[in-house]
């Protein structure tokens, strides 16, 4: 038996022999050296289960334990340490030669494969040392090289939490920054306690936090593998039952918000039990807990579809060096040739409202007006061209069937259509600058300049404003300025209710206020719009110095985009007529998501990617929203998955829940309803498809599509869209390709020559080739329950995907990552379950869930070196956060040259 004073050193449970009661006897020299052994009764063995000193309290008369001493890590070899492990060994042999009819056949087996799996496993450590040195298991995310740096916040920690010197153990987890993990950090206490002997202590001081911190944040594998491994075996004896394992498991769902794993922690326990201890001997030992998690990454195998080998070396080659002029030209024109679409549309909008305002300044300068007025007036009158030119442009962002329409043209290559909403933001933007130049010039400058003016000047204007010269009031209060200061009320009303703000419900204003925000305020508020356009129109014919009809232009700015508009809109109000669709099924699941699967009707073509406004007339029968289509445009229906992020899909959700029902046996969901169901499902309306950033997908190599939350919702149906459409093109190919097939394609060659007849063939083969061939998908979430949501469609994709052309990696940020104590054995269960029976325990479907966040720019170089010179296509939906960051990884990686990544990003 191996034998170590300091704890900190491996503690290998002891070799079982035949034979629990406690011996007391001499194993030295000296009389008055006193040892303790511990022997464990089992069915069938006795374990050994340690050899301590005692020392003799000459007041008592009666031995005693020194085990302040004895178990300290500070304490060092002594002699009568090798006279103890001699006395071990000796004893041992004695045993095995006094019990050693107790040994039955089979568990002399056991034992034996288990010594030499041991010795293996032994082995296996000592060529992989430097390897795992660098690897998990820590407690502390970060904490500095050595755990000086975050001692300093712990120690200030300690300061604010202590009393009277003592730290409470409930403070435990706070003061080392385990606040999140409270459970985890209470167990981490108590088995730091139990080293140094302080069993069920409450509280401690600086220098025992000191020492805590020290063992937590040591750079030793072994040491954290020692310390986790006392969090399990509470009982000290060196090995873990089945029912220790399933604890822990139950701790680390806790500590990582993975309530669903509780319900299963006896089943994943038995699992690592199974592949542990093939011999059944009812208990696992330090050592092979250190096997599995060393391992792990063989039960991966199956997920890692990118080249690691090559992923760093094609990253560096040709790389040299630039100087910085090189390197501004560089970015220069990687810039110009990203947004070239960009520019010259916001350099031709900024040209014509210069020019507008250019000539409206001057025509202005001349007129007789500008004597009184000065520049005050050519400033209004010049701003006002612009406010006619973008009242006008600002529909056109807006006019979805007509921007559907325009990207599928060959106006999509030249004009950035997927920016509509940018570009609508913009032009508001320069409307409220607009306003400002306009109406204040007028109502600071303009009319107080009139009204102090002499007779003698005004008279010059007396044909503009009457021959009785106004007060300002009068000015203010006529047509002119009447509907010019309405429109400036309804406009700053529509502006600020429609900012992120009161939109998104960020804002929390008290009651009644609190109706202000939300997207109902947002949607109705914005329609005030019509007010302004038809207040606009009067406000541009009632003018004080253009009184012939063709200087009165705003009508004419105003006329198309206005008609085209209110074209669009009144195709919406008959289409959604047409569009009837009968709901088939509804599911509702954690996280509040809404499924909603609908008929098809027969007119609806789409293309993946692409979205559709939805209205409930339960809810209300004017507000429609957009969401994205998950169901393929080859199903024979459509499907929608809602989240509840507002006031209307509150209200949508809570009115379909009422009609739902528990699903039953084999289904999925919290409730769940379809045509069966005796409740009458609420009625719905449907208009689109539109267009969407997404959809040009085709165009790529190559996918990256990336999914924020519920953003996954698009590419869903692209995934299923390009798995089908490729399943065609290679069955279409082999038909083409076998010559004993039936079909036209052997009479199409009968009577040519070959030359000719391969012509035909790499035509029709060019012809049904897709260009995309192969799409990575990353999902992002921080919610266990949210992988339910496309829990079957995964599956489907996974079971469908033989060739591994598109490759799903789910990620759970509220998992600690891969290496934190907190989810190692999580991540043991998981390459295990995986392994054993294909599926993943935190998704319940047969894509790998990963802990934490991606390493983006690991990702970027894996796919860079995977396909070297294709043309990556990078999509993203989900909140703006992440955008930036897959943005400048795009521009790096194409700097290098080896790859073209173009980003398109979609926001809710």
């Amino acid at each position: 038996m191996e034998e170590h004073g300091n704890l900190h050193g491996r503690r290998w449970a002891s070799d079982t022999i035949p034979g629990s009661r406690r011996l007391a006897g001499s194993g030295s020299d000296t009389e008055e050296d006193f040892v303790e052994v511990t022997l464990d009764f089992h069915d069938d063995t006795i374990v050994l289960r340690s050899v301590e000193p005692l020392d003799y309290d000459t007041n008592e008369g009666t031995p005693y334990q020194t085990a302040a001493t004895s178990r300290t890590p500070s304490m060092g070899r002594s002699p009568s340490h090798h006279r103890l492990r001699q006395f071990s060994q000796e004893l041992k042999a004695e045993l095995r030669r006094t019990w050693g009819h107790v040994y039955g056949s089979r568990n002399d087996a056991a034992l034996a494969a288990r010594a030499l799996r041991r010795q293996r496993a032994e082995l296996d450590r000592a060529q992989s040392g430097a390897q795992k040195a660098l690897r998990g298991l820590r407690f502390i995310s970060r904490s500095g090289n050595n755990g000086v740096d975050a001692w300093e916040d712990v120690e200030a920690n300690f300061e604010a939490l202590s009393n009277d010197g003592w730290l409470h153990r409930t403070d435990f987890a706070q003061c080392i920054g385990m606040k999140d993990s409270k459970e985890f950090a209470l167990e981490l206490f108590d088995a730091l306690s139990r080293r140094r002997r302080l069993n069920a202590i409450e509280k401690i001081t600086k220098d025992d936090l000191y020492e805590f911190w020290s063992q937590i944040t040591d750079q030793s594998f072994d040491s954290r593998l020692q310390i986790f491994f006392d969090m399990v075996d509470k009982n000290e004896d060196g090995r873990i039952t089945e029912e220790e394992v399933k604890e822990i498991i139950m701790l680390s769902a806790s500590a990582n918000k993975l309530s669903r794993l509780n319900e299963q922690a006896e089943e994943y326990a038995a699992l690592i039990m199974e592949e542990l201890d093939p011999e059944r001997l009812g208990y696992i030992e330090l050592w092979q807990l250190e096997t599995l998690l060393l391992q792990k990454d063989t039960y991966f195998n199956y997920s890692q579809a990118l080249s690691y080998t090559s992923g760093g070396l094609s990253q560096n080659i040709g790389l040299r060096k630039r100087s910085p002029i090189r390197n501004l030209s560089s970015k220069v024109l990687y810039m110009l040739d990203e947004n070239w679409q960009r520019i010259w549309v916001l350099a031709l909008w900024l040209l014509a409202m210069a020019g507008l305002f250019t000539w409206k300044f001057i025509q202005y300068k001349n007129r007789a007006a500008f004597l009184i007025m000065g520049y005050c007036l050519p400033t209004a009158k010049g701003a006002a061209e612009t406010l006619k030119l973008n009242m006008a442009l600002i529909l056109l962002p807006v006019s979805r069937n007509t921007i559907t329409w325009l990207r599928s043209t060959r106006l999509g290559h030249f004009v950035p259509f997927d920016d509509n909403i940018n570009f609508h933001k913009t032009i508001a933007g320069a409307i409220v600058i607009g306003v400002l130049l306009h109406a204040g010039n007028h109502l600071a400058c303009d009319f107080p300049r009139l009204v102090s003016s002499s007779d003698t000047d005004y008279l010059k204007i007396k044909d503009d404003f009457g021959g009785v010269k106004p007060t300002y009031m009068s000015l203010v209060k006529g047509i002119e300025g009447i509907t010019g200061v309405l429109m400036v009320v309804f406009m700053f009303i529509a502006f600020v209710l429609a900012t992120s703000w009161f939109r998104r419900n960020t804002l929390k204003l008290p009651w009644p206020c609190n109706r202000l925000t939300g997207f109902n305020a947002f949607w109705y508020s914005h329609h005030l719009l019509v007010l302004v356009y038809i207040l606009l129109v009067i406000h541009g014919i009632f003018l004080y110095l253009a009184h012939k009809w063709y200087q009165k232009s705003t009508w004419m700015y105003l006329a198309v985009p206005v008609l085209l508009y209110a074209g669009e809109r009144t195709l919406r109000a008959f289409r959604s007529g047409f569009y009837s669709v009968r709901i088939e099924k509804v599911a509702i699941y954690p996280g509040n998501v809404l499924t909603l699967q609908m008929s098809k009707p027969s007119a609806f073509h789409y293309k993946s990617g692409q979205y559709m406004f939805v209205q409930c007339p339960a809810v209300s029968p004017f507000e429609w929203h957009p969401f994205s289509i998950t169901s393929a445009p080859g199903d024979d229906y459509l499907s929608i998955h809602i989240r509840e992020l507002g006031d209307w899909t509150q209200e949508l959700r809570q009115i379909f829940s009422e009609v739902c029902e528990p699903p039953i046996s084999g289904k999925s969901g919290l409730l769940r309803a379809d045509e069966s169901t005796k409740k009458s499902l609420p009625k719905l309306l449907i208009d689109g498809p539109y267009g969407a950033p997404a959809q040009d997908y085709r165009k790529y190599d190559v996918l990256l599509l990336v999914g924020l939350g519920i953003g996954a919702t698009p590419f869903i149906s692209i995934l299923k869209d390009l798995l089908n459409n490729l399943i065609k093109t290679d069955e279409s190919s082999q038909t083409e390709l076998n010559p004993h097939s039936e079909g036209s394609m052997e009479e199409s060659l009968r009577g040519k020559d070959i030359e000719s007849g391969s012509r035909i063939m790499h035509g029709l083969r060019k012809k049904k080739s897709l260009k995309t061939t192969n799409a990575y998908f990353y999902w992002i979430t921080r919610e266990q329950g949210s992988f339910d949501w496309f829990k079957g469609v995964m599956n489907e994709i996974a079971e469908m995907d033989q060739k591994g052309i598109i490759e799903m990696h789910n990620y759970l940020t509220s998992v600690y990552e891969e290496g934190d104590a907190r989810s190692a054995l999580i991540t043991m269960v998981q390459a295990l379950n995986h392994a054993k029976h294909g599926v993943d325990i935190v998704s319940g479907t047969r894509v790998r869930t990963h802990f934490a966040k991606p390493r983006w720019k690991k990702v970027f170089s894996r796919i860079s070196s995977k396909h070297p010179e294709a043309r990556i296509g990078v999509f993203y939906c989900g909140a703006p956060i992440l955008a930036k960051e897959l943005n400048i990884l795009c521009h790096e990686y194409n700097q290098k040259g080896f790859n073209r990544f173009d980003f398109h990003k979609e926001h809710f």
